[in-house]
């Protein structure tokens, strides 16, 4: 088999994977998960919101999967590892599920779409961006978009700054997709930059002088030669 094809395998494998755990986990809160192939398996950690619910009683969810994991998508040696998304606000996933169950449940898609805006930004998100698409309000298929902060779509900085997830709505008029994009809080962006003033300067020269203690101020001269080093060489060589 060429390595090319061996890739889109595997690739493909963890897509009908992340969508299986979609479906059986929605009640859940499911986030996402990850796959680490190791020497004993492989390592799937999955990222929900109610990992009791995940865990099942005494752990029967979990044999379930690791069965249907090892049965139907042929994983070496499955194990599954549960955490609980501490932010749910700021997890692409989650608040993509959230705005596409309460258009199902018949929220009006603005109301909807500025309420998920709002929680996000409010959890000290950097930029967000969502994107309702389909037959929103008539039998014409379009597409609203609500945006706020910092967001980058284009290069390096947008697939990995950017954490981008996907979810579907199902309606009496047909399908919508509800995307949603979030730059965390931590993330710093490559083109942040600060001019630095004169008094900014001044500040951060008196802060790394007061770093040096006075002692040590007054053994080293101008060369950068510690003088009291010097002196306990000769007096030492005097002794001798």
């Amino acid at each position: 088999m060429a390595i090319e094809r061996k890739f889109i395998q595997e690739g493909l494998k963890k897509v009908r994977i992340n969508e299986y755990f979609i479906q059986e986990l929605n009640r859940a809160g499911y986030s996402g998960m990850k796959v680490n192939r190791t020497p004993m398996g492989t390592q799937i950690t999955i990222y929900a919101e109610k990992p009791g619910m995940v865990i099942g009683k005494v752990g029967k969810t979990v044999r379930t999967f690791t069965k249907k994991l090892d049965e139907e998508f042929q994983l070496d040696n499955p194990q599954i590892d549960v955490q609980e998304v501490v932010k749910p606000e700021l997890n692409a996933q989650m608040m993509a599920n959230r705005l596409a169950n309460a258009l199902e449940r018949g929220w009006y898609f603005r109301k909807a779409g500025h309420s998920t805006l709002q929680r996000i930004m409010n959890a000290g998100a950097l930029g967000c961006e969502i994107i309702i698409s389909g037959k929103i309000t008539g039998p014409r298929k379009r597409r609203e978009k609500f945006l706020d902060g910092c967001i980058k779509h284009a290069g390096i900085p947008a697939e990995e700054l950017v954490d981008k997830k996907f979810a579907i709505a199902i309606k009496k008029l047909g399908v919508l997709g509800v995307q949603v994009k979030i730059v965390q809080p931590d993330v710093v962006m490559p083109d942040n930059f600060r001019i630095i003033s004169e008094e900014d300067k001044e500040i951060i020269a008196d802060e790394k002088s007061a770093d040096i203690k006075p002692t040590d101020k007054s053994k080293i001269d101008k060369k950068g030669v510690n003088n009291g080093d010097i002196e306990a060489r000769r007096n030492q060589e005097n002794d001798v």
